[in-house]
């Protein structure tokens, strides 16, 4: 892929996370990808993080990507991020992200998230 391909695919798969696209999403994905984040350390399958994310869509359904940063690597993309939703509280929220994204064969293998773990506590009232 070329540069060029990583921030075009960057593109769609955050643009499907931003719609709620669960399948255009997962088929983002290589079968056996997996995804990590600094918050719990845990190493989640796709299957894993498809709940978290159902949830994340549920409880946040006007979220928005506000794009600071997005520059492809070698073997995929960086993207660095504000978060803003409204809570179900009502409550306006923000949070900083970061993503490193690997790639093979035009879909993710491996996805490390760093979030901001004060902000992101905020939502564990509103469950899992």
């Amino acid at each position: 892929m070329t540069p060029q391909d990583y921030l075009d695919f960057a593109e769609r798969f955050v643009g499907a996370i931003q719609a709620g696209d669960t399948a255009a999403v997962r088929a983002c994905y290589a079968p056996d990808a997996k995804l990590w984040h600094n918050s719990d350390g845990i190493e989640q399958t796709v299957d894993q993080n498809m709940k978290v994310l159902d949830w994340f869509i549920r409880t946040l359904p006007d979220r928005n990507y506000r794009v600071v940063r997005r520059e492809p690597l070698s073997d995929g993309f960086l993207q660095q991020h504000v978060l803003e939703a409204t809570l179900p509280d009502g409550k306006k929220w923000a949070m900083d992200a970061c993503v490193v994204v690997k790639m093979k064969d035009g879909v993710i293998t491996r996805l490390d998230e760093y979030l901001d773990s004060a902000r992101s506590a905020e939502l564990r009232p509103y469950g899992r």
